[in-house]
């Protein structure tokens, strides 16, 4: 499975080793490269990605200032001819820290150590029951098995449950990592579904309970690999 990855650097020439880089290695998929900080922010501030290569001086916020900033939580691999501001990054759990100039070794032992994260994450979450959501000031626990859907709501996303309706500050992508993949399966941009609530499926949509969910035709192939059909 790929890691999706940005590159943020205001050096042209850094950026076109990153993207180099990327190309050469066969698990990583460039998704967003972008030549300042603010940008970047605006970015993953709607579309998570799973590992950002990002350099530490740029014009108008610098790397760490992003890092303070967004709300996902990417893998971070700093990427800088400065080599004094390692322990700062390090104690903003930034996954590496390269020094310039790059070299393919030390940046692919870097983007290893980002995939073990991610892949270590994902089992954790697999092995879990539950998740803990905000909601009026509050951690409340939900557990999977009564977590009927996710849709899609701007800046947020309504976790729709056996007993009431949670609204939290996430995308759909971030919601998305924290839910086990064996049990919930993403079948349109604004909707993830719990496979096992599922009643029928008919044509382009899914029925659960008195919902009907739309399966979007680039989710819908994916969505029937997982399913247990005769």
């Amino acid at each position: 499975m790929s890691i999706s990855c940005m590159i943020v650097d205001d050096d042209e020439v850094s950026r076109k080793i990153a993207r180099q880089f990327i190309e050469m290695t066969n698990f990583l998929e460039l998704q967003h490269e972008c030549s300042n900080a603010i940008d970047a922010a605006n970015i993953l501030n709607d579309d998570e990605v799973d590992v950002v290569f990002l350099d530490f001086f740029m014009p108008g916020m610098n790397g760490m200032d992003l890092v303070k900033g967004i709300k996902s939580s990417p893998e971070i691999i700093m990427m800088t001819a400065a080599q004094q501001f390692a322990v700062e990054a390090y104690e903003h759990s930034v996954t590496d820290y390269l020094v310039k100039p790059l070299e393919y070794g030390r940046f692919l032992n870097a983007a290893n150590k980002a995939r073990r994260n991610i892949d270590s994450f994902k089992l954790r979450v697999e092995k879990q029951n539950d998740i803990y959501v905000k909601a009026d000031s509050k951690l409340v626990r939900i557990g999977f098995k009564d977590l009927y859907y996710v849709e899609a709501m701007a800046d947020y996303v309504i976790l729709h449950t056996k007993g009431k309706n949670h609204i939290v500050h996430s995308t759909m992508k971030g919601i998305m990592k924290r839910l086990p993949a064996s049990i919930f399966a993403r079948v349109h941009r604004s909707f993830i579904i719990n496979i096992n609530h599922i009643n029928f499926i008919e044509d382009y949509a899914v029925k659960m309970g008195d919902k009907v969910i739309p399966i979007g035709a680039s989710y819908k192939e994916s969505f029937m690999e997982i399913l247990n059909t005769l």
